[in-house]
C-alpha cells in the first residue's frame, strides 16, 4: 500500500485530505511519534484480529486506511518542524515489526485451514526472513558507506503485495498462496541482489 503513497500525484491528493487532520491533531497536541506508534498498533491488532479468521476485505481495509498514518506523521512533524533522526528510526523500527505481525497473521490463517497448507505457511516464513534480510542488508551497508537502494521487491512492492492479496482474496477470489509464493521468491531474489551490489561496491 505505501507504494501508493509514494507515488507523487497520489501523495499531493491525499495531502489535502490529510494536512487538515493534522493541523487538528496538533491543535490537541497529538505528536508525530503518537500517531507513528499508534498506526503501527492499531495495524498489527487488525492483522492479528481480522486475518487468521479469514476476514480478508476487512483486514485490507482497515490496513489500508491505517497506512495512511505514514503520511500524516510525516505531515505533523512538517508542519510543526519535529522532524528528527528519532523518529526515522522509530517509523522504521515499527515498520520491521508491522511487516512481521502481517506474515505471521497469515501464516497462522493457513495453520488454520484443513488440510493445513504446509506450503503456503514455508513461503510466507521465507518471505518475512527475507523481508526482513532485505532492510538489514541495506542498513548494513549504508553502515559501511554503501547504497543500497537497489533490487526488486523493496518494502513498498512487499506491502503492495501483500494488500492487493487480502483485498482479491476479500473479495472472493482467494489467491493469498499464490501471493506468498510469489512474494517468496522477489524477497529472495532481492536478497541475492543486494548481497552482489554490496559485494560489488566494497571489492570495486
Amino acid at each position: 500500500m505505501r507504494s501508493l503513497l509514494d507515488n507523487a500525484s497520489a501523495r499531493q491528493v491525499l495531502s489535502r485530505i490529510v494536512t487538515p487532520v493534522a493541523k487538528s491533531l496538533i491543535r490537541l497536541k497529538v505528536t508525530a511519534d503518537a500517531v507513528t506508534c499508534f498506526g503501527a498498533i492499531a495495524t498489527i491488532a487488525c492483522a492479528v484480529v481480522f486475518v487468521p479468521s479469514g476476514r480478508f476485505l476487512i483486514a485490507s481495509l482497515t490496513i489500508g486506511l491505517l497506512s495512511l498514518s505514514d503520511l500524516l506523521d510525516g505531515t505533523i512533524a512538517r508542519l510543526t518542524q519535529s522532524d528528527s533522526r528519532w523518529g526515522a528510526f522509530l517509523d522504521s523500527t515499527l515498520d520491521r515489526v508491522v511487516d512481521a505481525a502481517v506474515l505471521i497473521s497469515i501464516a497462522a490463517y493457513f495453520l488454520t485451514t484443513t488440510p493445513v497448507q504446509t506450503s503456503a505457511i514455508v513461503a510466507t516464513a521465507i518471505a518475512l526472513v527475507m523481508g526482513q534480510m532485505t532492510s538489514y542488508i541495506r542498513a548494513k551497508a549504508e553502515s559501511l558507506g554503501v547504497q543500497c537502494k537497489v533490487g526488486l521487491a523493496e518494502r513498498a512492492e512487499r506491502t503492495f503485495v501483500v494488500w492487493i492479496s487480502l483485498l482479491i482474496s476479500g473479495l472472493g477470489w482467494f489467491c493469498l498462496p499464490g501471493a506468498m509464493y510469489l512474494l517468496a521468491v522477489i524477497t529472495t531474489f532481492t536478497v541475492i541482489q543486494r548481497v552482489v551490489h554490496v559485494r560489488k561496491q566494497l571489492n570495486s
